[in-house]
């Protein structure tokens, strides 16, 4: 059996110390400045970094909440979508953007994806869509945007609203313009493994609208504008004060991190051009993609990993199952077969170690291991 050439320290799938002792200093003075303030909860850190994202995003209003799956179900709501209502999104996403729209009480009508991007397919949505439909939910799939344009159109043509799910393209571009800044309003997700993490859980919805930006902000504090004055049934979804400081010294960081991301990514398309049996993804020519996954397809993903992790190396699978061939929406009625696409996708897709981090002496190692790998 061959064996790759060269052998760093294990690879991981992603290294967030790596990430945190680059900027160790920086946090613990950041989080001690809170901790000595105890402005625990809405403290002054988290209006001064919606106010960064905000710029950084290039929209008028950002509002901080818990979670990037809170920030969609409340960017729903505060859209007045609702029972009765229908929202389209792709199936190949993490449940959360689907649960966003179940939490809401409207329902998600899924479809399959572009074959080459792995966005939502436009035809798909535009065949989806019936007298319920009330907004569409394009993913920006593992850091690269979806085609915004002809999606606006659709819209346009049928009256209906269009929220992003960015959680995965955190400083992304279509044609020049970030990514959060083309529908009704848009949700990021600050999980720790994101482009930009917090230590923690954590969410954002930046939106060009008041009204909306003025409906989430009450949604996420019980649904008041002041204190003990309820004007909507809201929730306790707020953005600590502690990630926001956190947030803020790593928000300066973001652009140079997606350029080692996008140098690592063209590293692997390059080393990976002839390794047939290996699908390489495909960036659209409208995109700046930020790379928070490198995902391949492969044949026999099982066997594939399996060795990759013999040879210290980590992978993951984003995502494994369908969200309409979950347990969880069994209710839908989707049939075996009936997204296609997604369902062929699901079983060969492997992301490959990412994260700034990386060196490329560990690019070199991992495509030396999937070279000898094929060739055994």
């Amino acid at each position: 059996m061959a064996v790759a050439e060269t052998k760093p320290t294990p690879i991981p799938f992603v290294d967030l110390k790596a990430q945190y002792h680059s900027l160790e200093q920086e946090i613990t003075e950041a989080s001690a400045h809170v901790l000595q303030s105890c402005g625990y909860i809405l403290g002054k850190e988290v209006g001064l970094f919606e106010q960064e994202f905000a710029e950084y995003c290039e929209v008028a209003h950002a509002i901080g909440v818990d979670s990037g799956t809170s920030a969609l179900e409340l960017a729903v709501r505060a859209c007045g979508i609702g029972p009765g209502d229908e929202v389209i999104t792709a199936t190949n996403t993490f449940i959360a953007t689907v649960l966003s729209i179940s939490h809401s009480g409207a329902t998600p009508v899924l479809v399959d994806h572009d074959p080459q991007t792995y966005n939502i397919d436009i035809g798909a949505i535009e065949r989806a869509i019936t007298p319920r439909t009330r907004a569409i939910i394009p993913v920006h799939l593992y850091g690269q945007p979806a085609d915004m344009d002809p999606i606006l159109e659709l819209a346009q043509k049928h009256n209906l609203i269009v929220l992003e799910d960015a959680a995965q393209a955190h400083g992304a571009r279509y044609k020049g313009k970030r990514t959060g800044t083309f529908g009704h309003a848009a949700a990021f997700s600050f999980y720790p493994a994101k482009n930009l993490g917090a230590c923690g859980d954590g969410g954002m919805v930046v939106t060009n609208d008041p009204q909306i930006a003025d409906s989430v902000q009450m949604l996420r504090n019980y649904g008041q504008r002041k204190k003990y004055y309820h004007e909507l049934q809201g929730f306790n979804r707020r953005l600590d004060t502690l990630q926001a400081a956190i947030l803020s010294v790593k928000l300066r960081h973001l652009d140079d991190w997606n350029a080692a991301r996008r140098r690592h990514a063209t590293l692997y398309n390059t080393l990976l051009a002839d390794v047939e049996p290996v699908v390489t993804p495909t960036v659209a020519d409208y995109a700046e993609h930020v790379w928070h996954l490198y995902v391949v397809r492969v044949p026999d993903r099982t066997s594939f990993m399996q060795y990759l992790g013999e040879h210290q190396i980590a992978t993951g699978i984003h995502y494994p199952v369908p969200v309409h061939r979950q347990q969880a929406y069994e209710n839908l009625g989707y049939a075996p077969g009936s997204l296609p696409i997604s369902e062929e996708y699901a079983d060969h897709i492997v992301s490959l170690p990412m994260f700034p981090e990386l060196t490329s002496e560990s690019v070199h190692y991992v495509v030396d291991t999937i070279k000898a790998f094929f060739q055994a």
